[in-house]
């Protein structure tokens, strides 16, 4: 596929970019830098190594989540001290138009668990958390293991079972 991941910068034709949903189009021509500048959130893009046009982009930042919201079969092995769970939050992921259908949803989310993995072996998170725009996002997660939280809307993918992939 000739793919690279890289963070956002100024040389990415942002402009060119349209998923077909607004949210989406909108956060990465006017927010994305912003958010980067204010250390809110990290953009990577998926690109083709010989050009700054991007196929796909996604975000990754700090998160927590109450520990009420994980299923308690999971709880029972967490200690009861911890009130919120540390995890990284997936923010955005967007795949261009012109390439959906082409795996590059599937690269996006490889690359994103990839990074968030190799983080979590220098500062401690407990998943991976999505919060899916609507029923295909929410459908596209649950195709690769994500478990919805109970009493909201996200999803999240146990940092156990992201290192199963990535070891």
């Amino acid at each position: 596929m000739g793919l690279i991941s890289e963070p956002l910068n100024s040389k990415h034709k942002k402009s060119h970019f349209s998923c077909g949903k607004e949210l989406l189009d909108n956060y990465l021509h006017k927010q994305a830098n912003q958010d980067i500048k204010r250390k809110l959130s990290v953009c990577f893009v998926i690109k083709e190594k010989k050009t700054d046009l991007i196929k796909g982009y996604y975000t990754l930042s700090n998160n927590s989540i109450p520990l009420e919201f994980i299923p308690t079969e999971i709880q029972k092995k967490l200690p009861k001290s911890y009130k919120s769970i540390p995890t990284t939050l997936l923010g955005w992921l967007a795949i261009d138009k012109n390439f959906q259908g082409q795996g590059i949803g599937k690269y996006l989310l490889i690359d994103a668990l990839k990074r968030s993995y190799e983080l979590s072996k220098k500062i401690g998170y407990f998943a991976v958390i999505v919060d899916p725009l609507d029923q295909d996002a929410q459908n596209f997660y649950s195709k690769y293991g994500f478990i919805k939280l109970a009493d909201s809307g996200k999803m999240f993918l146990p940092m156990k079972t992201i290192k199963q992939l990535f070891e």
